[in-house]
Order: C-alpha cells, then sequence, then structure tokens
C-alpha cells in the first residue's frame, strides 16, 4: 500500500557515520507542501502484481496499474489533479 510516507525523507538523511551518529533535526527533513492533507487515493493490491487506485472517500476504483511504482505514481497524478482544481488552476 502506497501512502507517499517512504518520500518524506532523503536517503542521506537515513546514513550515518560509524564515527559520529547524528541525529535527524526534523525542522531539517524535506517536506511535502500536501504533508498536513489526508491523500484522497489509495493503493491497495488486487491480485498477483497488479494494484488498484481506489478513491479513499468513495471506494471507487480510479484506476489500475500491473507495477506498484506505476500504480503510486497515477494516485499522485490524480492528487495533483484534484489540488489543481482546487486552486483554480483547471
Amino acid at each position: 500500500m502506497c501512502n507517499l510516507t517512504h518520500f518524506a525523507t532523503s536517503a542521506e538523511a537515513h546514513i550515518s557515520t560509524p564515527a559520529t551518529v547524528q541525529v535527524a533535526n526534523v525542522s531539517n527533513l524535506p517536506t511535502s507542501s500536501n504533508n498536513h492533507q489526508i491523500p484522497h487515493f489509495q493503493v491497495v493490491p488486487a491480485g498477483i502484481a497488479f494494484f488498484h487506485i481506489k478513491e479513499i472517500s468513495t471506494g471507487r476504483v480510479r484506476g489500475f496499474r500491473g507495477n506498484h511504482n506505476e500504480a503510486c505514481a497515477l494516485a499522485r497524478s490524480l492528487e495533483s489533479k484534484i489540488e489543481l482544481r482546487a486552486s483554480g488552476c483547471l
């Protein structure tokens, strides 16, 4: 299931050297402009190597992909279209 949490930090934020262990400062972590919003879409497994993009509010399937990364990309794309419509850009 993709909930966009694996995009919250960069790979460098998790690397520490053996000599010094660095504690991650929460204020320095990269953030997304929509972290405070609840996502509208959820990627759910629908079979072997098959994923549905489900609208959370209605439960309706809005798309599907045979690859998890592609399914997450479609969910982000649908999410951005909603944000653009809400802001009046579309």
